[in-house]
């Protein structure tokens, strides 16, 4: 890696990255992230008993969205064709909450992290805003990148 920030120009400007020279590889990136709840809000979600529907399957789809839009919410990311997105949830007594994990995919020339990321972020946040009327003190940690591949800078696992 190169002690050079790579979205700034000689100036020290924004720019966006030029890819054209590098090649089109499969990619993938992993990414999770934690929402804790109170026991009983984890049961209304886990039961289908929240009052605005079923929770999990409308942040899964939100999760899937927000990866396909990525590059219209982060400044300088580039437009990906996805060829998968997937959305996970595992739930948790102790601490009470949902584990959301996002995998993406896509064959290109820069990687899919961003998305990964990105879909975990607004599976939770829409988590939240399902259940924020019996439950405001719902909050989000833990948001990372657990695995990528592809790419010149090749794998990467935590």
């Amino acid at each position: 890696m190169s002690g050079r920030l790579s979205h700034l120009n000689e100036k020290g400007e924004a720019r966006m990255v030029d890819v054209s020279a590098k090649e089109v590889t499969a990619r993938t990136a992993i990414a999770e992230g934690f929402v804790s709840t109170a026991p009983k809000t984890l049961d209304l979600i886990l039961g289908g008993k929240a009052e605005k529907g079923d929770v999990l399957a409308t942040a899964r789809i939100a999760g899937i969205m927000a990866a396909k839009r990525t590059h219209e919410l982060i400044p300088l990311c580039h437009p990906l064709p996805l060829t998968q997105v997937t959305i996970a949830f595992e739930p948790s007594r102790d601490p009470p909450g949902l584990r959301v994990e996002a995998a993406a995919k896509v064959d290109a020339k820069t990687g899919v992290e961003m998305e990964a990321l990105t879909a975990v972020a607004v599976a939770c946040l829409t988590i939240y805003d399902m259940c924020k009327s019996v439950d405001r003190a719902m909050s989000f940690s833990g948001i990372r990148l657990l695995e990528k591949t592809g790419g010149r800078s090749g794998s990467f696992k935590r």
